[in-house]
């Protein structure tokens, strides 16, 4: 039974983040951590969302989901975020998210929170690797841990073997075309024992 508290923190507009974020509740469950999943604010117009059917149902797939606050990342020792790319960065609505917690980080409250990425976009080459490190420069100044799953487990190659985070292409019929179930299960796992050691050292 793990004594850690994870936070998995998603933005999802047709359903791919969501989902790697259920996988990562998966994951974190199964080493027996405490764990939320939470939502980024929506922050297009619902005229835009009500025109695009894979959105649309999105917002009704998670609409049960809770959205996350500042309160939520001071609970949890640590963050798994889960965001898909927009022109090689992340999506505006977890920058935004991240945006506003100035005072969070003033207080200092941000300081070894153990953090790690996941992503999506419509094709390899998509800017994957650009937007989860568009989301650890944040982390870097916020004094937090990144915990990148590097290539600490061959399940890693199987998904696309992104070494900053679990990536995933989705073709244009909305499915994922790797299979990176296990990838997201393993980098959560290490992300939670990464918080461990550190929980442990500040004892």
């Amino acid at each position: 039974m793990s004594n850690v508290k994870i936070a998995v923190v998603f933005y999802s507009m047709g359903g791919t983040n969501f989902q790697l974020a259920k996988w990562a509740e998966e994951g974190a469950k199964e080493a027996g951590a405490e764990v939320k999943v939470l939502k980024v604010q929506e922050l297009a117009p619902e005229s835009v969302i009500e025109g695009n059917e894979a959105w649309k149902a999105t917002v009704e797939a998670t609409k049960d989901v809770p959205v996350a606050t500042s309160d939520d990342l001071e609970w949890a020792d640590a963050i798994i975020f889960s965001v898909p790319t927009r022109f090689g960065v992340m999506a505006s609505q977890m920058k935004q998210f991240l945006d506003i917690q100035g005072g969070l980080w003033a207080s200092g409250k941000t300081v070894n929170k153990v953090v790690s990425a996941m992503t999506s976009a419509q094709n390899p080459h998509g800017g994957q690797e650009a937007t989860i490190l568009s989301l650890y420069t944040s982390m870097m100044h916020w004094g937090a841990i990144i915990a990148a799953p590097g290539y600490t487990d061959p399940v890693l190659f199987g998904a696309g073997g992104n070494p900053y985070g679990t990536s995933v292409t989705v073709g244009q019929d909305g499915n994922m075309i790797e299979d990176v179930k296990d990838a997201v299960i393993h980098q959560t796992k290490r992300t939670i024992t990464v918080a461990e050691w550190v929980k442990k050292g500040n004892q």
